[in-house]
């Protein structure tokens, strides 16, 4: 929709009762305009994420939360895309971009969906994002590192300067939504520990390996936002770090923005970093350091008077009024140059149409395709046309896991892999084998299962309002016993219509469930109470509704195919998890089944791995191999490996899909499976790629953003920081699948490089000419990787990423390939932390992996001759 600037009048945005300057009006000017009418009360109010409206001056409320890691937040289906570890795994930034266009598409068009009615106590709506994630994935036990590119920061800075270009547009002076690379700095994990721990890093280490994606997103793609982490760095809370905040980022990378907090991360400065003796001296400290914006989860709850601690901290003299204003100044310039507000950015926004439109379904499948990545093949792949196909395992038909974690709960249609392999040959072809329970169950339950009480199809959802003069906060609510009104929908989420749309309610959803097919189901509720009626007894699903990330108990139940079983669930806005009912089927015989069912297949697919219910944020899991989010062993879940060691008993070739978010140990599918396929999260279009590459119509190019280790045992400490003894830069004993590995059904052939170094006497730079031929049968996509292997140096890589090209070579083509190096990508830390190119010789390698693996590649020396410093 397009707001043209007559219309500002109409809606109301005008400051002060003039009306705004034309659209050459400087941001920066206008927003201390606005900020000089505002009176301190107003102020302290804008610092946080739900910053409220301002009636007098007709400023509309905002909520600086908004995520996109993957896909949009929206309050329907937005376009899911892979988990960011396989967005990683194309190699291929110039995807990445087009991926996070889409996404900014659809941001501002859930922003302009919302534009009349925005609410600072909900998440998501505003043309800002709190992405990407750029920490680097360091150590596989991180719950979080799904969430990133990797564990290399030149392939990490590579895809979160595409990102970030791609979401804000092309002019960053003028984005079209403001990208804020989070969490600043050395963030990654453990997750039980990031609010109260102090991360002490070398300074080789910390110029090294933690932030050059962050010099790359703020410095080259002139992200326009930062988020800062929980964690100290080095004794200062990262949010009130004078080294980082001011130094690094304002002083050596010249940054203007505006930096946003972690959720409660001021609130850790205090509370658990113990780094201020109160509130007040917490978020003076962040705020002296130059944290703009506060996130505080308790605008989520309606929380009142969260701004008082910055009036204190005003009174008492750690703070000036003019910290507030500079923040506030550069808060509302944002929103200015985001159109948000009137006077800079005239713009147009798309329609609800963009939202998950044909277009972006068919990004999100080439980027799932692109994900994958082929670890072995024996020959089995792809499967022949005519085979029969079981598929089992505890994911064989699960669709919660594609959509990986920081995702709207709803997204595009999203196939299983059974859907799509039973799509992809024929229903005759491929038969499903369900699985025992297993801690990888619960999906959403379709709407399909649900008769309301009138027989229609979904349920009969009541609300009912708070009573008169209750309060808001959770916990304090007094509710109406009469429901305010009825109505039936046709998704859990959904409720029924109130005065306010946004004002608090209790929702009440009653009717029937119908199973089916008879069977064994295991059935459970997220963000609900309630319970279903079975035989004439009630079975109690919920006593209370789940928290954000916490694990949802699954009751196991055998119920009959048609027959309707009486359901009541309840929930209060705000008060847990997104609602909704999850369900598995299962098996109670599941081996007994398996082997019936390969006696009649030609093959088997074993689908298997974690889901983002078991690996993500601060999750409350604690079960064997998982804790608080993170990991503790590398391998699958016992009953997958016990699974899996029966069916390469069978006597059928044996096929296992991996999907997660991490590595995982799979050196005895390395030694015993016919082929490996790493699946990750690989969002909607994951099913149907799936299917594409097990059955050729697809070609796997993709390759592993992370080492795949063998035991955590081989890796240094969890919370040892240091970056020695990990990632494949530095790690020196035998692993299952290096860093950068990835199969396909082509094969190529690299041609020695021709090596060029250019000195002017003032800069250096490196030019690498190689030509690559696809020595197949079949066209294909390799992805042609650069290695350098530096001098010896104390602290220095063994070998390290510096370029990459995914290519699309048809049969028998012969394609040169030109790297460009700058004096940055040639450059490496000493143990003083200074960045330089360093005299000696190198090795440059281009192949598709890294060299002496085993794939095709060829090298070639050359050296330098002095050394050439650069800045940080």
């Amino acid at each position: 929709m397009k707001i043209p600037s007559t219309a500002w009048l109409a809606l109301g945005l005008v400051f002060g009762g003039v009306a705004a300057a034309a659209p050459q009006t400087d941001a920066d000017t206008q927003a201390r305009q606005i900020v000089d009418k505002l009176t301190l009360d107003e102020k302290v109010e804008q610092l946080l994420n739900g910053a409220p409206a301002i009636p007098r001056l007709n400023i509309p409320a905002y909520n600086w939360w908004t995520e996109s890691l993957h896909g949009a937040f929206g309050p329907g289906a937005t376009t899911n895309f892979p988990q960011p570890v396989g967005l990683a795994a194309t190699f291929n930034d110039g995807l990445m971009r087009d991926v996070a266009a889409s996404i900014s598409t659809e941001v501002s068009a859930v922003y302009a969906l919302g534009r009349g009615k925005p609410n600072p106590n909900r998440i998501g709506g505003a043309l800002n994002t709190w992405s990407p994630n750029i920490n680097i994935f360091r150590d596989p036990r991180w719950g979080r590192g799904q969430e990133t590119y990797g564990e290399d920061p030149f392939l990490t800075g590579t895809l979160a300067k595409a990102f970030v270009r791609g979401m804000q547009g092309a002019d960053a002076s003028r984005p079209q939504v403001i990208a804020s690379p989070k969490h600043f700095a050395v963030h990654s994990g453990p997750e039980s520990t990031r609010h109260s721990v102090d991360v002490w890093v070398s300074a080789q280490d910390l110029e090294d390996t933690y932030l050059p994606a962050f010099r790359a997103a703020m410095v080259d793609a002139q992200a326009g936002s930062i988020m800062c982490a929980y964690n100290r760095i080095n004794g200062e809370p990262a949010c009130a770090s004078q080294s980082l905040l001011v130094k690094t980022l304002r002083q050596d990378w010249g940054f203007k923005g505006y930096v946003v907090s972690d959720c409660d991360a001021v609130v850790d400065i205090s509370a658990h970093h113990k780094f201020a003796v109160d509130a007040a001296t917490g978020a003076a400290a962040a705020l002296k350091a130059g944290m703009d914006n506060e996130c505080h989860t308790g605008t989520l709850g309606h929380a009142t008077g969260l701004g008082e601690r910055y009036k204190q901290a005003l009174q008492r003299g750690f703070i000036r009024q003019a910290d507030i204003d500079t923040a506030l100044a550069r808060l509302f310039a944002a929103r200015l140059r985001v159109g948000d507000l009137p006077g800079v950015a005239e713009r147009s926004f798309p329609p609800g149409e963009a939202i998950n439109s044909a277009e972006h379904r068919v990004l999100a499948l080439r980027a799932a395709v692109e994900s994958l990545v082929l670890l072995k093949n024996d020959g089995s792949l792809p499967l022949k046309t005519s085979a029969r196909v079981a598929v089992v395992g505890p994911l064989a038909d699960a669709r919660r896991v594609m959509r990986g974690n920081y995702s709207s709960g709803q997204t595009g249609p999203t196939a299983t892999v059974y859907e799509a392999l039973a799509r992809q040959f024929s229903p005759q072809q491929v038969q499903l084998v369900p699985f025992g329970p297993s801690i990888t169950d619960g999906d959403p339950v379709p709407f399909s299962a649900f008769v309301a009480p009138d027989g229609s199809a979904g349920l009969l959802a009541s609300a009912f309002k708070l009573q008169a003069g209750s309060p808001k906060e959770i916990g304090k609510r007094r509710f109406e016993a009469k429901a305010a009104s009825s109505r039936t929908v046709t998704a859990i989420g959904s409720g029924a219509e109130v005065a306010n749309p946004d004002d608090v309610t209790r929702t009440v959803w009653t009717g029937f469930f119908v199973a089916p097919e008879t069977g064994s189901y295991r059935l459970g509720l997220a963000g609900l109470k309630g319970q279903l009626r079975v035989a004439g007894r009630d079975v109690v699903l919920a006593r209370k509704p789940t928290r954000w990330a916490e694990p949802v108990a699954l009751t196991q139940v055998d119920l009959k195919q048609g027959e309707r079983y009486a359901v009541q669930f309840e929930t209060e806005s705000g008060a847990g998890a997104p609602p909704g009912m999850l369900w598995k089927r299962v098996s109670r015989q599941p081996l007994p089944d398996l082997r019936a069912a390969a006696a009649q297949a030609d093959v088997v697919v074993a689908v298997v791995g974690l889901t983002s219910d078991l690996e993500g944020e601060e999750m409350p899991v604690k079960i064997d191999g998982f804790s608080g989010g993170d990991r503790t062993r590398l391998d699958l879940p016992a009953d997958q490996r016990a699974y899996l060691q029966a069916a390469a008993t069978l006597g059928k070739p044996l096929v296992v899909v991996n999907l997660s978010g991490s590595a995982v140990d799979l050196s005895w599918a390395k030694a015993n499976a016919a082929a490996i396929l790493q699946a990750w999260y690989p969002g909607e279009g994951g099913g149907t790629a799936i299917a594409q590459v097990l059955a050729g119509a697809a070609n796997p190019a993709g390759r592993l953003p992370v080492t795949f280790y063998r035991s955590a045992d081989d890796l240094p400490p969890f919370d040892d920081y240091r970056m020695a003894g990990r990632t494949y830069r530095f790690f020196d004993k035998p692993v299952v699948y290096p860093f950068g590995h990835g199969l396909s059904y082509s094969t190529f052939r690299y041609e020695a490089p021709q090596v060029e170094v250019q000195d002017d006497g003032k800069d250096v730079a490196l030019v690498v000419r190689t030509a690559i031929t696809n020595t197949s049968a079949r066209d294909g996509d390799e992805v042609a990787q650069l290695y350098l292997a530096p001098p010896r140096f104390e602290g220095g890589p063994r070998l390290a990423l510096r370029g990459f090209q995914r290519l699309h070579l048809k049969a028998g083509e012969r394609r040169e390939v030109t790297y460009r190096l700058p004096a940055r990508d040639l450059s490496f830390v000493d143990r003083d932390g200074v960045r330089q190119v360093m005299p000696g010789s190198y090795r440059v390698s281009v192949g598709g992996g890294q060299p002496d693996t085993g794939v095709p590649f060829e090298s070639a020396t050359f050296s330098f001759a002095r050394s050439v410093l650069l800045p940080r």
